[in-house]
């Protein structure tokens, strides 16, 4: 049980973590110092999180890399969109 909630803590924490850039780039659309190979990479990487987290049926891994997926999933398509 101390381990799901030390999950949920860190899930939480890291995600949180994310928002304001996430907030900063969607109010700007500024993402010219934003590197377009690493918002790949992370996005597949945190696709692949999400994905460990349903085959272990863990909650916090699904919830926060769902999140964490969608907010870095919107910074790559502006990069993408306003390089």
């Amino acid at each position: 049980m101390t381990g799901e909630w030390m999950g949920y803590a860190a899930a939480a924490l890291t995600t949180v973590s994310f928002l304001p850039q996430a907030v900063r780039t969607i109010r700007t659309r500024e993402t010219h110092a934003i590197s377009l190979w690493m918002y790949v990479l992370f996005t597949v990487g945190i696709a692949c999180w999400f994905g460990y987290g349903i085959v272990l049926h863990s909650w916090p891994m699904i919830v926060s890399n769902a999140i964490t997926f969608l907010l870095a999933a919107i910074i790559l398509a502006f990069k993408l969109r306003h390089g």
